[in-house]
């Protein structure tokens, strides 16, 4: 007879002494049932659809799927981002740009004192006159060697100066502009917070120290006088320094001397007629990438002109013969380095061509 533990027909022959099993010590449990890759399928599974005897089982998943690490690392690089923004925006320098001034100009008409020179050739007059050694147009309007400054490249220097050189060349030589038929080529160069004083300027002149278009540009009243030699002598010096961390300052300081005929009288005598510039222009980081300039100081001395005359909107020149009463305390020479201080001068002597 065999033991209670053992088969009714005893222990099959070559099985273990004793009915001990060599496969007692491997423990079945149910972590590794349900481990198993493959699974096989129940009688009535397999009599039903006639599936084979086994069927793979999807892997147990351990942990966070691939898909959901990618989804964490993505969240924790936004959120990084986010913060690193926060911390250094790249445009925070616009946000605090200083407002912007408005321009505040000073136009000075200059009478003279006689009767204006004329000749029929405006050469003679220049060679007769201070501005005989004035180089020709832009040439009189050379950039100076620049250097950078604490906060600002040479490159950019250069740029602030280079901006101030094309205002003064499009509102002091551009015939288009000086015929008053031109103001755009001027108003381009402008940052966008001061073109609403220009536009008003022109809309609306006005003899308010804000609005005189004489102060933006140089022009001439088209109905009275005309340029009789394209070749405007010109004299002057630019310096750009900076005022501090944000802003550079080119001041500009020049004398223009056109030689004008009277309009309809091809035949009569040419006469000079002088406009000393000074011109204060800032630039913040901005306007130097903008290839802009905001204009904040003019003062203009021109002449010879009446002061009965108003020279706010254009300017009408005294011509070769023309008499007009001095005005102001004492002469006035554009020439000089001094600064008039009266709302209207007399053109000296000196400052006239000697003919």
């Amino acid at each position: 007879m065999g033991g209670p533990g053992d088969p009714p027909e005893g222990t099959p022959e070559g099985g273990p002494v004793g009915g001990e099993d060599e496969y007692r010590s491997v423990v079945f449990d149910e972590s590794f049932v349900r481990a198993a890759r493959l699974q096989e399928y129940s009688a009535q599974e397999r009599m039903s659809d006639h599936s084979p005897a086994v069927r793979r089982r999807p892997p147990l998943r351990r942990g966070l799927s691939r898909q959901a690490l990618i989804l964490v690392l993505l969240i924790a690089v936004a959120f990084g981002t986010a913060i690193y923004m926060g911390v250094r925006h790249p445009y925070q320098n616009a946000t605090i740009r200083q407002p912007v001034e408005p321009l505040r100009m000073t136009v000075i008409p200059l009478a003279p004192e006689g009767r204006v020179p004329g000749h029929a050739d405006a050469e003679y007059l220049y060679e007769h006159s201070p501005a005989a050694q004035f180089r020709v147009g832009a040439e009189g309007i050379p950039l100076p060697a620049s250097r950078r400054t604490a906060h600002f490249s040479d490159s950019q220097v250069v740029s602030a100066l280079t901006t101030a050189k094309d205002y003064i060349v499009r509102s002091s030589l551009d015939p288009d502009v000086l015929a008053g038929d031109q103001v755009r080529a001027v108003r381009v160069l402008l940052d966008t917070d001061q073109l609403d004083q220009f536009d008003q300027s022109f809309a609306h002149p006005a003899a308010d120290g804000r609005h005189a278009p004489t102060g933006w540009l140089v022009r001439f009243d088209p109905a009275e006088a005309r340029l009789a030699d394209g070749r405007i002598r010109v004299q002057g010096s630019l310096q750009a320094a900076e005022t501090d961390s944000s802003t550079l300052e080119v001041t500009a300081d020049h004398t223009f001397v056109y030689a004008l005929r009277a309009v309809g009288a091809a035949a009569s005598e040419v006469s000079l007629f002088t406009v000393r510039r000074e011109l204060h222009f800032r630039f913040d980081r901005d306007d130097l990438r903008m290839h802009t300039a905001q204009l904040v100081v003019s003062y203009v001395q021109a002449g010879p002109l009446s002061c009965a005359e108003d020279s706010t909107n254009r300017l009408h020149p005294l011509l070769a013969g023309r008499t007009a009463k001095a005005g102001g305390p004492a002469g006035t020479d554009p020439y000089a380095t001094g600064s008039a201080t009266a709302l209207c001068g007399s053109l000296a002597t000196s400052a006239q061509p000697r003919v």
